[in-house]
């Protein structure tokens, strides 16, 4: 398949990656791509661990299944570094993305010898300056596209705000949070 980029988050039911996967592919789906964006179900509730996928493509994506070895994967919740194998099957020329406040090097010891690029971000810190609340998905969404390159920046966040003033139209104060915790999160990435 021509670009085809696929992603898996982990989280913690509650924690938005299923939501963020989702308005990914949506976002993708504005721009003209092919886009899946599914969670994984099984016997979740609040806190348990979950997973969430996204396909995005220039064709159209004819696989339908969960996905094994993505080329990026996005950690919503660090302490599932040691409770999830976070990067089974992840490829070393993709990267993960990990929501921490620690520095990347006391990260890597947890990673089970993974050799790809590893990304961080403390989308903790990004959400409660920018929302007052935390919703680490909204950064790490930023986060992902950022270390995916899917789309540029500016059309990224056009599409985000038509998403946030369609979802949210009578709160515009949760449109500024969002967008501005997007902003930060472009910013944050390391």
């Amino acid at each position: 398949m021509s670009n085809l980029t696929e992603i898996r988050w982990h989280g913690r039911g509650g924690q938005g990656a299923k939501t963020a996967a989702l308005l990914l592919a949506d976002v993708a789906f504005q721009t003209g791509k092919y886009v899946q964006g599914f969670p994984e179900y099984g016997p979740e509730r609040m806190g348990a661990p979950i997973t969430a996928y996204n396909r995005i493509s220039d064709t159209v994506i004819r696989t339908h299944s969960n996905i094994y070895d993505p080329e990026y994967v996005v950690v919503v919740d660090e302490s599932l570094l040691e409770a999830a194998d976070v990067t089974a099957g992840l490829r070393k020329e993709g990267a993960i993305l990990i929501n921490t406040s620690r520095r990347k090097e006391e990260i890597l010891p947890h990673l089970k010898g993974y050799e790809g690029r590893v990304y961080t971000i403390d989308a903790h810190k990004v959400s409660m300056e920018a929302m007052g609340k935390y919703f680490p998905n909204t950064p790490l969404l930023a986060a992902i596209v950022k270390v995916t390159g899917l789309m540029d920046e500016e059309t990224f966040l056009r599409e985000m705000k038509a998403s946030f003033s369609h979802k949210f139209a009578s709160k515009p104060e949760v449109i500024e949070g969002n967008m501005a915790a997007l902003e930060m999160a472009f910013k944050e990435v390391q």
